[in-house]
This record gives C-alpha cells, structure tokens and sequence, in this order.
C-alpha cells in the first residue's frame, strides 16, 4: 500500500514540473483567467416526474425520487401520470405538501380532474376509474420541489369498492372507443337480510337486471359528506333529478313512485379535496329489465309502488 501511494506521489510532482515548464514557455497564451472563456454552469434542479408515463408502483399521495420509475405504458402496470403541474402562490409557500381540504390540495385536484377528463376522450367518472394526486416527499419539498403529479387509474368496479387493476396499454383517449369496456352501465343489485344492497355487480344491459347508471349529479360546494337519513335524502332528491333527466320522465312527486335510486359520492378524502360529483343509479328492486330505459319515458318506467 506504501509503495502505490509514493509512486502516485512521484507522477504528480513530475507532471506539476512538466506543466510548469510548459506554462514557462508559452506565456503569451496565458492570461491569467481560468474562467473568462468557460460558459456558464446551469443552475441545479430538483427532481420532476414526467407527464404521460405509466408507472408499476400502486398509487400513492407522496411520491419520493426513491420510488419513482417509469415503464411503457404497454407494459401491465398500475397507475399513468396524465400530467404534472407546479404549485403556485400560496400553497408554494407552504413549510409542507399541502394535503386533505387546504387550498393547495384542492386546486391540484381540480386541475386533475380536468386534465384527466381531457386526456381519456371523457368524463372519467363515467368509466371504471379513478384520479389521485400525487405530491413530493416532505424532504423534496424542503428542497424546493413544488409539482404534483395526475394519476388516473382503472378500478375493477366503481360500485363494490372496487380494486385497482393492472392493465397493458395507454389509457389516453379511451373513453372515446366504440363499445368501451370501462363505461359504466347496468347491474344486478342483491339485497342483504337487512334490505340493504350487499352487491352491485356489472351486468350486460341486454341481459336482465334491475339497476343503470344515469350520470351524476353535483353536490353543492358547501355540502358536506352525507352521514345521516336527512342528509342521503338530499342527495337522492338530487340524483332524481339525473335519473329523470337520463329516462326521460318528468322529474315531479311521483318519480318516486317509478324507480328508486343508488347515489355513490367519492370517499371522504376525495369530497374534502372538493370532489363533490355524485354517481347516480335509477334501481328496480324485484325488476327484471332487458335493455336500457334511456330515454325511453313513462311507458318504460311507469308509476308502479304508489
């Protein structure tokens, strides 16, 4: 070991001699300035995912360099970045990742929303998916990181708390494909003892069933998340309103009468980030229905149970 570090110590004395000399006898191209000619060094940046990426990791709301790796999205995998934004004023000042109902998080989602709706070809909760937002680390955000990344995900069923999915291929314009398999559109809902509904599997609209999804209804801003007899009331009197609109019945007393209804709002996390969208069912408990009843009024879905 002694005798490596005396020879390393040899060859650099003998090349500082040799450029000495060498510096001795080219002095006039020599000026003295080390750095006037170099150009200057590009600042340092933090890391940032990048949009359109699909990625095999599961969902998750802090998204460390550690962690982060990108596929092809023809590869199976489990979530899509549909795009990356950057906090501004005053989120941006924050000490932290902004999370649940703060400003910051609820204008990221909002953004989410709306990119993702772009990015499939539709309303995403029309489909089987799901949006989440992903942010830095707190140690990243420490240092300066401010994006946020728009993951979209496919569920198994929206309806029976459904499973994340590992799928092959680009979610991108999906919703725009003929006979798309991730639209949402009839059920079979069974009952338990209770009379509650213990499940919602999909079913082919032209086999029977006795439930099809009608679109959604927006919560007011204000609402807050449904728990009690009185507040579901309200949101079932809105998601009437969607039902009669989506079969073409008058929306009055007796639509009651003609079907009941299913109202699926997001999880608690999503309404405090200001999801207040709310999935709406018409349902026919004992009915056997073949095809849809979209548009098809009141000789399709007459007064029945007054």
């Amino acid at each position: 070991m002694g005798f490596r570090l005396r020879a390393r110590w040899a060859m650099t004395a003998a090349t500082a001699a040799l450029l000495a000399v060498a510096g001795c006898g080219n002095s006039n191209d020599v000026d003295g300035d080390l750095t006037n000619d170099w150009g200057a060094m590009a600042p340092a940046t933090g890391f940032v995912p990048v949009a359109e990426t699909c990625h095999l990791s599961n969902f998750a709301v802090s998204g460390p360099r550690a962690t982060y790796e990108e596929v092809d999205c023809a590869v199976a995998h489990r979530t899509e970045t549909v795009f990356v934004g950057e906090h501004t004023a005053p989120a941006a000042e924050a000490a932290e990742p902004p999370t649940g109902a703060a400003a910051g998080a609820r204008a990221a989602y909002r953004i989410c929303d709306e990119r993702t709706t772009q990015f499939v070809g539709g309303p995403w909760r029309d489909a089987r998916l799901w949006i989440g937002v992903t942010h830095p680390s707190p140690a990243a955000w420490t240092g300066g990181a401010r994006w946020f990344r728009c993951e979209v995900v496919e569920l198994d069923s929206i309806e029976d708390d459904g499973a994340l999915l590992q799928r092959a291929g680009s979610l991108r314009g999906a919703l725009l494909a003929a006979g798309n398999p991730l639209a949402l559109g009839c059920y079979a809902i069974t009952l338990d003892s209770a009379g509650a509904i213990a499940t919602m599997p999909p079913a082919d609209c032209a086999t029977k069933h006795n439930a099809e999804y009608a679109g959604v209804w927006e919560a007011p801003a204000k609402a807050a998340y449904p728990k009690g007899d009185v507040a579901w009331e309200r949101f079932h009197a809105g998601c009437r309103e969607r039902v009669a609109g989506f079969a073409g019945v008058p929306n009055d007393a007796d639509l009651q009468y003609r079907t009941g209804v299913v109202s699926l709002p997001g999880n608690a996390d999503v309404w405090a980030q200001g999801d207040h969208s709310v999935r709406c069912y018409l349902w026919l408990d004992k009915a056997e229905l073949t095809g849809s009843l979209k548009g098809k009024g009141t000789k399709a879905l007459p007064v029945q149970y007054k």
